[in-house]
């Protein structure tokens, strides 16, 4: 501000006013004008900025850009005591677009994220799952098929019926428990040898 407008000074002079004047002495030439403007305004930016949740540096940054708007469209604005208006309008702008700008950008600790995702086994346990099935079915394919018969009914029965077994195996219900174990053996050592055939 000159000293003429300081020296007749109004104390009580909203920033509004001030911004106002600053603006009308910038565009006459008065090239100090512009520092009073900032004085003026920058107290008001920060407050509008710092409303959105942005932190110091964030802030600053917004309000920086809004000045370098400003020196860059400042012909646009025709009424002076609109400069105000148009200052806060593009803080409040550039605040509400650099929060949806750090929404997108922000990490996400591993704990928040397990708490919305739903239970899922991790994509590792049913490769791994899937992995030792099919090298036990490759086992269990390598026996003989009276052995895949015994073992597929012992493996999805709780409690298979020896007497049905025997019959449909053709096998005396006293010899299904050893021929199991040396069905399991038969398996266990082509699992040994990596489920070849």
């Amino acid at each position: 501000m000159s000293e003429d407008r300081r020296a007749e000074g109004q104390p009580d002079q909203s920033p509004w006013d001030m911004a106002s004047g600053a603006f009308i002495a910038w565009r006459a030439g008065d090239a100090g004008a512009v520092d009073e403007l900032v004085a003026a305004m920058t107290p008001v930016l920060w407050h509008v900025v710092r409303a959105y949740g942005h932190d110091r540096q964030s802030a600053e940054d917004v309000i920086q850009a809004t000045w370098l708007g400003f020196v860059r469209l400042h012909q646009t604005i025709e009424d002076p005591k609109a400069v105000a208006s148009w200052l806060i309008t593009s803080a409040r702008r550039g605040a509400a677009a650099h929060a949806r700008t750090a929404r997108r950008a922000a990490p996400v600790e591993d704990e928040t994220l397990h708490a919305v995702l739903p239970d899922a086994e991790s994509a590792e346990a049913i490769a791994q799952r899937d992995d030792e099935a099919a090298r036990l079915w490759g086992a269990v394919a390598s026996v003989d098929e009276r052995c895949r018969k015994l073992l597929r009914v012992v493996a999805f029965m709780d409690r298979p019926d020896y007497q049905s077994l025997s019959q449909e195996l053709d096998m005396p219900v006293g010899s299904i428990g050893p021929t199991r174990a040396r069905c399991l053996a038969k398996v266990r050592s082509a699992l040994m040898r990596g489920g070849e055939r």
